[in-house]
């Protein structure tokens, strides 16, 4: 029977995805509040999530017990079967036998129909595809996109067969993302688009969904904010992943100008406009996109000219010489070096932050010892008080002709 033909009986509702629950007549079984992380909870996890292909006894025994040694597996395997009825009674579930044994494999019983967020998710991204109405087929998608919540049991991903099924879910969560953005782009469906990015951004996280955030931005005129959301993502892969943002969000960001258009002016008007607002003594201190811009310019023009320019890398490290990748002062730290990295360098070298405590440095025109002599004024600004946290330089020149 499906759930569909038991609208006139209770449901069990099950929920996978993110964190487990399950409720039943209005009653919250496990979850949320209750810890999930329990012999009852693993039982009812694997019944009810395979309850059509049943589940082995194995497969049953290395969950529920962990590989510890059992004298009598088929005692405590039917012993947390047990306990389980007892509670499931107790929420006042029908006294009917739950779990079924047939072939040497366990299943849930068909008499109590179930409801699980994951086969729903299956259930509508296999109508979606199935589906020629364009309208109809973006719904479909919708639904199963926002019913998927986190990683399949994303507290227990270390065991064996939830890593399987969660990243069987992740792949289809995924498709369907660039599906219907597809769709939402070809429709100019631009915040829809958004709210799509952001989502996906927040459930899968660290997956480079925020290049669907910056499309809307681009595409609704707001480069400000693709730029800002790309800069807060760049600092965010990398203090916390170790990892800088994929190729697909660096291409994301060289399209940007293809959308920024001005209306008609004179020469003098626009020169007027590209001039900056006010003088500012030091180095020009700018975002990583600028910056990437600038050092390409930089390495095109040295080919000619016969330049050196040199590439600088200043990062913050401990007594060992160990980079500081966390810490109450880095912070602190950081925003002091920059200052006195700023403050040291002249007016046409450029200066970013790369990340927590390590700034990049476009030094123009110069010579390796005059790198040296950059680098010892820095530390004279940065070392106050006998402080042992110190910086690390490295420095290439940027053609090698």
């Amino acid at each position: 029977m499906t759930v569909k033909e038991n609208k006139d009986k209770t449901v069990l509702h099950v929920s996978l995805f993110g964190d487990f629950s399950m409720s039943y007549d209005g009653k919250l079984i496990t979850g949320k509040a209750k810890s999930t992380e329990n012999q009852f909870n693993y039982l009812m996890q694997l019944i009810l999530h395979f309850a059509n292909e049943g589940v082995s006894k194995n497969l049953l025994v290395s969950t529920l017990f962990a590989g510890r040694d059992l004298n009598n597996p088929n005692h405590a395997v039917h012993s947390v079967m047990y306990n389980a009825k007892k509670r499931l009674q107790s929420f006042g579930l029908p006294d009917v036998n739950y779990f079924v044994q047939k072939e040497g494999r366990y299943y849930w019983t068909p008499e109590i129909p179930v409801e699980e967020d994951v086969r729903v998710f299956e259930r509508l991204l296999e109508e979606a595809k199935q589906e020629e109405d364009r309208t109809r087929k973006m719904e479909l998608l919708r639904q199963a996109i926002y019913l998927y919540t986190g990683d399949f049991l994303e507290n227990q991903l270390s065991v064996v067969w939830v890593a399987k099924e969660n990243w069987q879910y992740r792949k289809l969560f995924t498709e369907a993302v660039e599906d219907l953005s597809v769709i939402l782009e070809e429709e100019k469906m631009i915040s829809e688009l958004e709210r799509l990015g952001k989502y996906a951004s927040k459930v899968q996280p660290f997956s480079n969904w925020e290049t669907l955030t910056m499309k809307a931005y681009v595409s609704g005129g707001e480069i400000d904010k693709a730029y800002r959301l790309f800069e807060d993502t760049s600092e965010q892969y990398l203090f916390s992943q170790g990892i800088k943002p994929s190729e697909k969000m660096y291409e994301q960001i060289s399209r940007m100008g293809q959308h920024f258009e001005h209306s008609a002016g004179t020469l003098q008007e626009i020169q007027e406009h590209l001039e900056e607002d006010e003088f500012h003594s030091g180095g020009y201190n700018c975002s990583y996109p600028v910056f990437l811009g600038i050092y390409r310019a930089i390495n095109r023009i040295t080919e000619r000219s016969g330049q050196m320019v040199y590439l600088m890398l200043c990062t913050i490290v401990d007594t060992k010489g160990n980079v500081l990748v966390k810490g109450a002062k880095l912070e602190e730290l950081s925003i002091r070096l920059e200052e006195a990295i700023r403050t040291t360098i002249r007016r046409s070298d450029v200066m970013n932050r790369y990340g927590k405590g390590q700034y990049l440095v476009l030094l123009m025109n110069t010579t390796m010892e005059n790198c040296q002599i950059i680098q010892k004024r820095i530390d004279e600004k940065f070392m106050v008080n006998r402080q042992r946290i110190s910086v690390k330089y490295y420095v290439n020149a940027i053609w090698k002709g």
